[in-house]
């Protein structure tokens, strides 16, 4: 896991638990659910209000997203049509 990436804690203010038990005790997230610290990794009523925290636990607004290109040769494959909508068509090959 690099640097970059950090776990989503309960501070946050995009923070938000599901069963709205939340709430500080001592500088710590206490949850009145489980009666024990917020655990966000473990927690499945913890929510984020981007919709950005990720199943393990980590802030989606700090990973940096992979982007793929596809290869020329993929984008240009034609695609072979049926019968039918050959005739409807009146093309062999679809790009």
């Amino acid at each position: 896991m690099s640097e970059k990436q950090k776990y989503c804690n309960p501070s946050c203010e995009l923070f938000r638990c599901g069963r709205k038990a939340l709430f500080s005790k001592s500088k710590t997230a206490w949850c009145r659910f489980a009666d024990d610290a917020c655990d966000v990794k473990n927690c499945k009523f913890a929510s984020c209000i981007r919709n950005k925290l990720l199943p393990n636990g980590v802030c989606g607004l700090t990973v940096k997203p992979k982007i793929i290109e596809p290869k020329p040769e993929e984008m240009l494959k034609p695609i072979k049509a049926s019968g039918k909508l050959i005739q409807k068509l009146k093309e062999r090959e679809l790009y």
